[in-house]
Parts: structure tokens; C-alpha cells; sequence
């Protein structure tokens, strides 16, 4: 049972949902309405720190190691869908809302300052850590500074902004995609801290147009 926590609505929220809508106009899923965790769970992590909504956040305590959460939702889209949250770091050194997402059949997650702050990008590609693939890179976190953050999902690749920054573009067509063990408990969709406090708001994810589709298809060419 979907729970009432997560609407259908169009992106704009203009229109009652029986009305026509233009075929390029995506729909959007709420993911999180800002109250409660209805539609989310607490991750099961041993050592995990508290997890509670707060002004419209949900708050991820910090852990040993770990503490997140998971979305409970059953119908969540596995491909052609943008992911779109905020997040913020409150306290710590490393990744502050790591985020795991559907890919397919499999998932993936993009680490925002794993490895003591230094590496943001995917894990895992062929069995690489985002350490070591070529989608790691470098970005600086300030403490309480919210991020938005994007995840673009087709059957060819995998794109990832933060404030509207491109920092992740890879082709996955015939690659294994895969997560570590240790997100495992976050799939297929949600967030984790580790060894850190972070909070998650704005959580939603769009339905991908054809022609932004076919642009992914396009670059990846």
C-alpha cells in the first residue's frame, strides 16, 4: 500500500491530476512531504544513530558507523527518471547523504565525501568503488550548507549534478552496476551518513521526457 505521504502530481502542480496533460510534460513522485517518515524506514545499521524529522528535514544522527534510511514505496521507476533532493551536512568529515537509487535491475549510489571528505561519484562500476572508478572526483562540503542535488537514470548512462554543477556523466549499457555491501540496507532507494550527521529534505523524483531520453542517448553516442 503506497503511503499517503507520497503524491502523483504534475511537475507544476498546476492542473487536477484527471487533466490532459502535454505528452512532454513529466510527472512528478513527492517522495517526502516535509511531516513525517511516513513511506520511509530506518535503515538497519548496528550503531546507528537516531532518525527523526525536524523542520522539514529528515535528521540522520551520527552512527557507528552508519545511519540512514529507506524508502518502503513498492513502485519506485528503475529507469528514465530524474531524483532530485537536498541535503546538508551538520556534523562530521565524511559523506553526509549518500545516496543509493534504482539502475535497472541493480542500484547504484553516489557518495557525496566518502573516504574522509575527498570523493564524491558512484559506487559501484565493474566492481569499483567510486574511489577508484573514473567517476570520482573532488568536492568541498561546507558544514550546515545545504546542496541540491540531481540524478539522472536511462538505460545508457548516469548523470549527477550538485547545484547544478555536472559532476558525474558515464555510460553504463553492458557494465555491472552494483553497490557496496555496506548500502545494501538503503536499497533501492535511500540515504546514508557515515560517522557524520546529515538531513535530507525536498526529496522527489520527475519522470524523464522522450527528448531529454534521447538527449542521454545523444551524448553518450
Amino acid at each position: 500500500m503506497v503511503a499517503t505521504a507520497f503524491l502523483l502530481v504534475p511537475s507544476l502542480g498546476a492542473n487536477p491530476p484527471e487533466a490532459d496533460q502535454p505528452a512532454d510534460k513529466p510527472e512528478t513522485l513527492v517522495m517526502f512531504d516535509g511531516k513525517g517518515l511516513d513511506g520511509w524506514k530506518k535503515a538497519d545499521y548496528a550503531g546507528a544513530g537516531a532518525v527523526k524529522v525536524e523542520g522539514g528535514v529528515i535528521v540522520m544522527g551520527v552512527g557507528k558507523s552508519m545511519t540512514g534510511i529507506t524508502s518502503t514505496r513498492q513502485d519506485l521507476p528503475r529507469t528514465n527518471y530524474e531524483l532530485s533532493y537536498e541535503a546538508i551536512r551538520f556534523a562530521g568529515t565524511d559523506f553526509f547523504a549518500a545516496c543509493t537509487f534504482p539502475v535497472g535491475k541493480s542500484c547504484l549510489t553516489l557518495v557525496n565525501g566518502g573516504w574522509g571528505g575527498n570523493v564524491t561519484g558512484l559506487s559501484r562500476l565493474d566492481g569499483s568503488d567510486a574511489s577508484e572508478n573514473e567517476t570520482g572526483t573532488f568536492f568541498q562540503y561546507r558544514d550546515k550548507t545545504w546542496y541540491r542535488f540531481r540524478v539522472r537514470v536511462t538505460d545508457e548512462g548516469v548523470r549527477c549534478w550538485i547545484d547544478d554543477k555536472k559532476v558525474v556523466e558515464v555510460n553504463i549499457k553492458g557494465r555491472h552496476v552494483d553497490t557496496r555491501i555496506e548500502s545494501n540496507a538503503t536499497r533501492p532507494l535511500g540515504f546514508a551518513t557515515w560517522e557524520s550527521s546529515g538531513g535530507v529534505r525536498d526529496i522527489a523524483i520527475r519522470m524523464l521526457t522522450p527528448a531529454e531520453v534521447a538527449d542521454t542517448i545523444k551524448s553518450d553516442g
